[in-house]
């Protein structure tokens, strides 16, 4: 990683309003599980990473994915780091890490847009809890076939505007 200290605060809870073209959606982050990769969202975030990137790959019933600045699936920060363990499901809002493999994020991540019964080996690092309209709009999107031959291609793809990072409540 670029910065690999921490510059989130454990004491602090953080969410993320992600503002897109087609609306927006917050998530409330889970850094008390996961700091690892909460510290990498925001670190990214805080830098404008995430701004103007699109959701490169939408399967209705399924999942949004975005955070790739190539807008290819194959892009990413420069790094890679360690999957974190975790504790939860792949629920509707659910919010984690896109990978290739073991210990291979970088800065693409995923929402789920219906409940999935996935194996635990993408990072949980969230939940959309307010906006799951805008993440309804993002993956009813007409898609087409891709370059791998998944019908997953949005034909006009949702570009996120911004994503703010809103420190919360002091956790005790």
């Amino acid at each position: 990683m670029p910065d690999s200290k921490l510059i989130i605060d454990p004491k602090v809870t953080y969410t993320a309003k992600v503002s897109t073209t087609k609306g927006s959606f917050t998530i409330e982050l889970n850094q008390g599980e996961t700091p690892k990769t909460v510290n990498n969202f925001v670190t990214l975030a805080s830098k404008g990473f995430y701004d103007t990137t699109i959701f490169h790959r939408v399967i209705k019933g399924f999942m949004i994915q975005g955070g790739d600045p190539t807008g290819t699936g194959r892009g990413g920060p420069g790094y890679k780091f360690d999957d974190e363990k975790f504790i939860g499901t792949y629920t509707r809002g659910t919010v984690a890490m896109a990978n290739s493999g073991p210990n291979t994020n970088g800065s693409q991540f995923f929402i789920m847009h219906e409940d999935q019964d996935l194996p635990p080996n993408y990072t949980i690092f969230g939940h959309v809890v307010d906006g799951l309209d805008t993440v309804d709009a993002i993956a009813t999107q007409e898609v087409t076939y891709g370059d791998s031959g998944e019908q997953s291609t949005p034909v006009s793809p949702v570009k996120i505007t911004s994503v703010e990072i809103v420190p919360s409540v002091t956790v005790k």
